[in-house]
């Protein structure tokens, strides 16, 4: 399962990439966009969930877990304020996207331990 979860998440880095270069281009990013990255992302997040309460110990999974729920708070307030039609802060957007980052690799670490 951690092989789906490792997809999900690639796939919502690609699409927060193209948010951050939509923001810094100040062209800013469409509302559907945003969703669709919070959406693959969410779904990942459940399926990490599922795969860690399945494990006998979590191990490097549990670490990327809670690494990817700090993230995934990160991100709840900037689509908030995306919603409200507010600036989004261009150093949240940074670390929102660096915490996913490192989660990212430690999870890539889980699985390649097996």
């Amino acid at each position: 399962m951690l092989e789906i979860v490792v997809v999900l998440f690639a796939l919502a880095a690609l699409i927060g990439i193209i948010l951050a270069g939509l923001h810094l281009k100040k062209r800013g990013a469409p509302i559907p966009l945003a969703l669709l990255h919070g959406v693959v992302a969410a779904v990942g997040l459940v399926l990490l969930i599922v795969a860690v309460t399945q494990m006998s110990s979590a191990g490097l999974a549990g670490v990327a877990l809670v690494i990817f729920v700090i993230a995934a708070l990160g991100g709840l307030v900037l689509f908030t304020m995306h919603l409200k039609q507010k600036a989004l802060p261009g150093p949240l957007i940074v670390v929102h996207g660096l915490v996913a980052v490192a989660a990212f690799i430690v999870l890539l670490l889980a699985l390649s331990r097996g």
